[in-house]
């Protein structure tokens, strides 16, 4: 989710590889229209350029999971409806059979819960990494769950070590950093409140001087 050029703070964002993730681009700039918000004051909220903006919205560039979590915060949605996913007909129940894999940035991330709601649900496999390396602080709350492998959590200055069946649950204004320990990355449920302005700020960028 770090980019060369000014477009963020760290590293560089592969580009979109021919068929990955076709549905991301027009609906990221519908959404963002949706919200009636402009290229260059959505791409501030999210800690990008709006030229990588426009470049997501293009599909000349590929999102990482947490730059699409990013970006559904910002325009009040989903995941799924980011990724163009047709999810409308799910009732309270959602089926193992029903929960697609779709990986975005080397993250795999499975929906776990009904559109429309006031949270969204996710199982989640985090790779060892860079890519799960992000310091994030945004309005709301999330909670996890580790079902498989060892997570390294920091919360503000605290880093915290979590293995399966150990939960965590906090406040999102707190500089928060997931990422997994292990080289077999970590598998968890992962729940986060979903914004309702989209004009709602959130910062993405990494830890300074902090070993992946």
């Amino acid at each position: 989710m770090s980019l060369s050029e000014p477009e963020h703070a760290s590293g560089s964002e592969p580009s979109a590889p021919a068929g990955a993730l076709p549905a991301v681009a027009p609906q990221l700039r519908a959404l963002r229209r949706r919200a009636s918000l402009t290229l260059e004051a959505a791409a501030r909220a999210a800690g990008l350029s709006p030229a990588h903006l426009s470049r997501l919205e293009t599909g000349q560039r590929q999102p990482s999971l947490p730059m699409l979590l990013a970006l559904a915060r910002i325009y009040g949605t989903t995941v799924s409806e980011l990724l163009g996913e047709t999810v409308a007909d799910r009732g309270a129940v959602v089926r193992a059979a029903d929960m697609e894999p779709t990986t975005a940035g080397g993250w795999t991330y499975w929906p776990a819960g009904a559109p429309g709601r006031g949270m969204q649900a996710l199982r989640v496999h985090v790779p060892y990494g860079s890519q799960g390396d992000m310091v994030r602080v945004h309005p709301g709350e999330e909670w996890l769950h580790v079902l498989k492998g060892r997570l390294r959590l920091r919360l503000g200055d605290t880093e915290h070590r979590l293995g399966p069946g150990d939960s965590a649950h906090f406040d999102s204004l707190t500089p928060h950093r997931i990422a997994a320990q292990d080289p077999d990355g970590v598998e968890l449920l992962f729940v986060h409140t979903l914004l309702q302005s989209p004009t709602a700020t959130l910062c993405l960028g990494p830890t300074p001087g902090d070993a992946p």
